[in-house]
């Protein structure tokens, strides 16, 4: 009797262990699962996720739009080109790099790329990380697609045409019985058609070399500043302009000054000799004889 109910205990004892073990595993998977929900809430936030097994045929075009402080631009872009280097050129080219200045002295740059369709999400998605690493932000992301294949097929088909109709042509003229102006009109129509299945065939690769690379552009713009002046020192500014008016109007001082002063220097000479004690003993003598003269007689 006791070993059944020590028996019971014990199987009492392990079920209860059992649902918690089962509870503690649901909380644990709940717990994974909402983890994983919240890394694909965040990486879906980050970048779209667009594979390229879904839309076959189908030309993708990236651009993303970075902001961050002006004296960060030129290193992240400089990232992101060594990361694009680093892959090779089979997979990654870099097609264009610019780094302007604009007059109110904000930073604007962009480098475009030509990369694998198979990394170019995830290179978006590296390029993303990069720039939060550098204190910037994700400002705009955009994929336009254009559906380059159904182009290809219709293509295919047009020049299938095209050479169909060259080859009964070709026919006609080898049955003979044709004169000179038949014969003239049929090989100005054969000329025209493979010129129009060569258009079709360049138009083709065209199309097949834009499936083949997409095209992934970075713009990277200024996180702001004072409007007009961006992130330099105004009171600086206001100093360096402060000591070129200084200058400007010192040597216009000068320039004057240098213009009068022979001037002033003469008319101080003349004033001076006129002051002088031998003028003003002459103005002296001249003035006595008039002071003697004797009164005229009185009238009769």
């Amino acid at each position: 009797m006791r070993n059944k109910l020590l028996a019971g205990a014990i199987a009492l004892a392990l079920i209860g262990c059992s649902e918690k073990s089962a509870e503690e595993a649901a909380t644990t998977d709940t717990a994974t699962a909402e983890t994983a929900a919240g890394q694909s809430a965040a990486d879906a936030a980050a970048a779209p996720r667009i594979g390229i097994e879904a839309a076959p045929g189908v030309a993708f075009d990236y651009s993303y739009a970075f902001r961050l402080a002006d004296d960060r631009i030129a290193k992240v872009q400089e990232e992101h080109a060594a990361a694009c280097e680093t892959l090779g050129v089979q997979r990654c080219r870099i097609v264009d790099v610019r780094y302007q200045l604009t007059d109110e002295k904000l930073v604007e740059a962009q480098t475009q790329f030509k990369l694998d369709p198979g990394i170019a999400r995830k290179f978006g998605a590296n390029a993303i990380a990069s720039v939060e690493k550098a204190e910037g932000v994700l400002a705009d992301a955009s994929v336009a697609g254009e559906d380059v294949g159904t182009e290809i097929l219709a293509s295919q088909q047009r020049s299938a045409g095209s050479e169909a109709e060259i080859t009964r042509l070709e026919e006609r003229l080898k049955s003979g019985g044709l004169d000179k102006r038949e014969r003239a009109e049929l090989l100005a129509q054969i000329s025209q058609l493979r010129g129009q299945v060569g258009d079709e065939r360049q138009a083709r690769r065209s199309g097949e070399a834009r499936i083949a690379w997409t095209s992934v552009a970075f713009n990277y713009v200024s996180d702001g500043g004072l409007p007009g002046i961006g992130h330099e020192n105004p009171f600086a500014d206001a100093g360096e302009t402060l000591m070129r008016s200084g200058s400007t109007a010192l040597s216009f001082t000068l320039t004057l000054g240098a213009a009068l002063l022979p001037w002033a220097i003469l008319l101080g000479l003349i004033v001076a000799f006129w002051r002088s004690r031998f003028i003003v003993a002459v103005r002296r003598q001249m003035a006595k004889p008039a002071a003697h003269d004797p009164a005229p007689p009185p009238a009769g």
